[in-house]
């Protein structure tokens, strides 16, 4: 998958949100930890609840804040969503 360099800085921003510790310092490491573990950006919140819905998380009863709150899921500034699965 092609990541967007907004994307990547964006998750390079907010990786805390995710893990104690940085998984990456640059774009390229980045890229390549989100290539690593298969990481979807997907187009609208919907997507994003399908997407979980279909890995297992019970999504029903959660509202968009909740669902967007959850720490595998990175609300992009295009409004797209990054959902990585550590």
């Amino acid at each position: 998958m092609d990541y967007t360099d907004e994307c990547l800085d964006y998750f390079l921003a907010h990786q805390d949100q995710m893990f104690d510790e940085p998984v990456a310092d640059s774009r390229e490491e980045a890229e390549a930890f989100l290539e690593d573990c298969m990481a979807q950006v997907l187009p609208s919140l919907k997507a994003v609840r399908k997407f979980l819905d279909e890995s297992g998380m019970d999504v029903t009863g959660m509202t968009d804040d909740e669902v967007e709150d959850q720490a595998e899921v990175f609300p992009l500034p295009d409004g797209t969503y990054l959902i990585v699965e550590g």
